[in-house]
């Protein structure tokens, strides 16, 4: 970890010192809980959320080998979203057509969730519910797209939650080159993701949890967790760890640790965001392959991240790995790309970090009652308005609540183990590899190849 908290992100360094210097212990010594969650990231700070909302007397204990908000939870790409790692008819195909339909109506519901609580708690995170635009700059993509909206229609949602914007609309609210069209959803905010998990601590503090940081666990067993340090009993023990989850030693395989990263532009000038747009704060992305996000932030910088970088063999996770000059070149050549006129704008953060993949890619809530072991994730970056849900419902299932969310498609769903190495570390980076090549490719001939559609597979679609 950065001797500075502010080095990890952009997010970090925009924080007011008061919510960076708390001052909460390492746990020393054994000690007994009600409920123990390990991770305090988004999954493990909701979870303990709507416990003690729902009962204020659960003595909760949450552990974190860093700081709260160490992880993706402070360094994503600040949106939060109603996306789910699976498709509408990937979802379909595990359970039914209704139940693809009840799980997409949940999801985005917890992005309007997370404002009612950011204002109920007064937590400040920037929260502007602009929606997001998804870019169409070539054939291939306008086929991508036109699938999409099929695929929508064919599950009854309507323009209110997905429609299809033409070029001069598009340029209405974003002006990218090579504009063909976009669609666009209501079903995003952009935030500042380290100011809600930091303020979401707090809040939860006020509630009664206790908060241990620099508190590494080094696996969880059925009624504790164990550390070199102490041993934490209780009878509900909920992993949040995401993708960190490979450090403790029972979950070797069960998520895959794969890097995103980011960067910040300086504060850029009306004249330049008069030609660019995202007046609404509308986050954006387009059809390629290898995924790309980004957002204008409440203080005008444009923060912009993707995929790229490899994935590291034993699932390793080192500080070093945040930072790719080669991934960060890419990054910036690609904003260019879409903005000419953020050409000579300062870079001045670059960031990034692990996301937690599933071998299906499908996220998912599980909790064994016989166990007491609990654990939601495997958003594979989508995690900020997902981990609302997810705790939402993990707190539901410890609670015994037969509840709507209780019932959703990727409850209790087991994700199959990734393989050993070295298989594990060859089907990855092939993924990854497929997802990186396939964009030129299709760009050169106008069609959707092989590698391209190994590619769809490998992100679960």
């Amino acid at each position: 970890m950065p001797t500075n908290p502010r080095e990890l992100s952009y997010w970090w360094d925009s924080l007011p010192d008061a919510l960076i210097n708390a001052d909460r212990p390492a746990l020393i010594g054994d000690l007994s809980a009600d409920v123990a969650i390990v991770g305090a990231g988004y999954s493990g700070l909701w979870s303990a959320y709507y416990l003690l909302k729902e009962n204020p007397e659960l003595k909760v204990v949450i552990v974190d080998a860093q700081i709260a908000g160490f992880g993706a939870s402070g360094r994503n790409g600040g949106w939060c979203s109603a996306l789910f790692p699976a498709s509408l008819h990937n979802i379909a195909t595990r359970s039914s057509r209704e139940d693809a339909l009840a799980l997409h109506a949940h999801l985005a519901d917890a992005v309007d969730e997370v404002g009612r609580v950011l204002q109920a708690e007064n937590i400040d995170a920037n929260f502007a519910k602009g929606g997001t635009i998804t870019l169409v700059r070539s054939d291939v993509q306008a086929q991508r797209a036109a699938d999409e909206i099929a695929q929508a229609k064919e599950f009854g949602l309507d323009d209110a939650q997905l429609q299809y914007l033409d070029a001069e609309e598009t340029k209405s609210q974003l002006h990218a080159t090579q504009v063909r069209g976009a669609t666009f959803t209501p079903n995003c905010a952009a935030i500042n993701p380290a100011k809600l998990v930091r303020g979401l601590a707090l809040a939860v503090e006020k509630l009664g949890a206790t908060i241990y940081e620099h508190s590494p666990a080094r696996d969880i067993q059925p009624g504790q967790v164990i550390c070199s340090h102490f041993a934490l009993r209780a009878p509900i023990v909920l992993r949040a760890t995401e993708g960190f989850t490979p450090s403790l030693s029972s979950y070797k395989r069960n998520l895959a640790p794969v890097y995103s990263l980011v960067i910040a532009t300086e504060p850029l000038s009306d004249e330049l965001w008069s030609s660019i747009g995202l007046h609404q704060r509308e986050t954006f992305s387009d059809f390629r392959r290898l995924i790309i996000y980004g957002q204008r932030t409440a203080d005008n910088r444009l923060v912009f991240g993707g995929r790229g970088a490899p994935y590291h063999f034993g699932s390793a996770i080192k500080p070093e790995f945040d930072r790719d000059p080669r991934v960060f070149a890419e990054l910036k050549s690609t904003l260019i790309d879409l903005f000419p006129s953020l050409d000579g704008t300062a870079i001045t953060h670059q960031w990034g970090g692990p996301l937690g993949v599933p071998r299906d890619w499908f996220a998912s809530v599980n909790f064994d009652p016989r166990t007491g072991l609990g654990t939601t994730g495997g958003y594979v970056g989508d995690g900020v308005g997902a981990s609302n849900l997810g705790g939402r419902t993990l707190a539901d299932l410890v609670l015994g609540q037969d509840s709507e969310r209780t019932r959703l498609a990727w409850v209790n769903h087991h994700s199959p183990k990734w393989e050993s190495e070295p298989l594990r570390w060859v089907g990855v980076n092939a993924g990854l590899f497929a997802m990186s090549t396939s964009d030129p490719i299709e760009e050169r001939t106008g069609k959707s190849t092989l590698r391209a559609r190994l590619a769809g597979r490998f992100t679960g679609h």
